[in-house]
């Protein structure tokens, strides 16, 4: 089994929407191999809330199918649609080398880390109506910027437009309200894992985030892929995570291996400018699951969980823009010859993963000039 493995919604034309498992350039047609009617649906829902016994089974019989030869749809006459009802999305900063490599940046003589940091998989809570399907174009936002020598801010577009590399899971069981889920829990609550890009509008964020965090900045839209993983297609793709100091209280060890292998590569308007790993991230997914919930708050079928931004330890391996050209101080050059701070018109993201011989679906992006 090779190439993108995944299960999502797409359209023919002239056709309503269905579901479809996706291995490689084409996708098997579930509700036309007797999959059943909650195939024939324009989202995943009602397969994603029956649970992991119902997963495994029905990825397994569509594997089956592929490899005896059931016909394919090819993924050229296909439009992907979004996978499933988004019901809540909730982003992370789980990697160290990402909150270090910003933490320099705008606190030099200061640890780059904030003292919770170390603590507990910080995160914030983003819109859940933004997040749209790979290939969606991106309009450039508008909102108010204030520069260090403003004495006022103004209304304008972003001129700091940012993509974040992220590996989102995707909730299939629900919980109940008042119940935390723990991290031993997670592969019962958790159907797969998808590529996100959760665009962000750098100097709307840095005038309006105090004291509260993101929101203009980066609630006009996140990207995630057509095709979701399952988490019983990468089972052996789970590696030890890096050492976590301090000892991270009770309810957050997660004993065993939650780090995800997933080679990851960020192109660039047709130059790849970052290659990294998601093995790296510091909180693990049962992790970050474990926090969102501690407090009694419940999940349900369609919550996306991201990462936030995935970096290595190196040049070259940064998840964003903003630390590949450190804030616009060293512009990085593409193959074309021309160089990038932040993200122009017209430019081309795209998010590629690799878990062994599973990729997972690509996350495809453009950028449109503003309507402001």
């Amino acid at each position: 089994m090779t190439g993108s493995v995944g299960f999502g919604v797409f359209s023919l034309e002239g056709q309503p929407p269905r579901a479809g498992f996706r291995v490689g350039s084409g996708i098997l047609d579930l509700p036309a191999n007797g999959f059943g009617s909650e195939f024939a649906m324009p989202s995943l829902g009602s397969f994603l809330a029956r649970g992991r016994s119902a997963w495994e089974e029905v990825t397994a019989r569509a594997l089956e199918l592929v490899r005896s030869g059931a016909d394919l749809v090819p993924l050229e006459l296909a439009r992907p649609e979004l996978p499933f009802e988004v019901a809540d999305y909730v982003d992370f900063y789980s990697s160290l080398e990402h909150a270090t490599n910003l933490g320099r940046l705008f606190r030099p003589d200061a640890d780059p880390l904030l003292p919770n940091w170390r603590h507990l998989p910080v995160g914030y809570h983003g819109r859940a109506g933004t997040v749209v399907v790979s290939g969606t174009p991106v309009v450039r936002p508008c909102g108010q910027v204030k520069g260090a020598g403003d004495e006022a801010p103004r209304f304008q577009p972003s001129a700091r437009l940012d993509f974040e590399l992220e590996l989102g899971f995707v909730v299939g069981v629900g919980s109940d309200r008042g119940v935390p889920v723990p991290a031993a829990a997670f592969r019962d609550h958790v159907f797969g894992v998808a590529l996100v890009n959760d665009w962000s509008a750098r100097d709307l964020q840095a005038w309006e985030y105090q004291p509260l965090g993101p929101f203009l900045g980066k609630s006009f839209a996140t990207s995630i892929s057509g095709w979701v993983t399952p988490l019983c297609l990468l089972e052996d793709r789970f590696v030890p995570g890096p050492a976590q100091d301090p000892e991270p209280l009770p309810y957050l060890q997660a004993p065993g291996s939650w780090a995800l292998d997933v080679e990851l590569e960020v192109e660039l308007s047709g130059s790849v400018v970052s290659r990294t790993n998601a093995r790296g991230l510091y909180w693990t997914m049962p992790q970050q699951l474990a926090h969102a919930t501690v407090n009694g708050a419940s999940v349900r079928t369609g919550d996306l969980f991201a990462s936030g931004t995935i970096s290595g330890p190196g040049p070259g391996s940064e998840g964003s823009l903003i630390e590949l050209a450190w804030n616009g101080a060293r512009p990085i050059r593409l193959g074309d010859g021309s160089s990038r701070s932040f993200l122009e018109d017209g430019d081309e993201l795209v998010l590629r993963g690799r878990a062994g011989e599973v990729e997972l679906g690509e996350v495809r992006g453009t950028i449109l000039p503003a309507r402001c």
